[in-house]
């Protein structure tokens, strides 16, 4: 399984950008799916999740500002981020693991840059 990630690039504080993330493959079963995102310096750190069915979490430093879908048939997970801070820049990578077996899967990443 193969995840795909696009929508990355460089917005002003304040604007907005979308991202999104298709699993591909063969026998494709996804459980959870989010997005987590790395600073410069800084440790990756989890930005928002959703299961399968739905239920959403996001990081305090994130809530009310993004919002995380996903399209089952698709295998999709999207990020739809508003009110983008300085602090939001950071390269943003999916993620998912597998419903039946014991395996997780990265995207390769897309970069956010934030700026005023």
């Amino acid at each position: 399984v193969q995840l795909q990630a696009s929508g990355g690039g460089s917005v002003q504080t304040g604007g907005s950008l979308g991202l999104s993330c298709a699993a591909s493959g063969s026998y494709i079963s996804i459980n959870v799916m989010a997005w987590y995102r790395q600073a410069p310096g800084k440790q990756r750190e989890l930005v928002a999740i959703i299961t399968r069915g739905g239920s959403t979490n996001y990081a305090d430093s994130v809530k009310g500002r993004f919002t995380i879908s996903r399209l089952n048939a698709k295998n999709t997970v999207y990020l739809q981020m508003n009110s983008l801070k300085a602090g939001d820049t950071a390269v943003y990578y999916c993620y998912a693991n597998d419903l039946f077996r014991d395996l997780a899967y990265w995207g390769q990443g897309t970069l956010v840059t934030v700026s005023s």
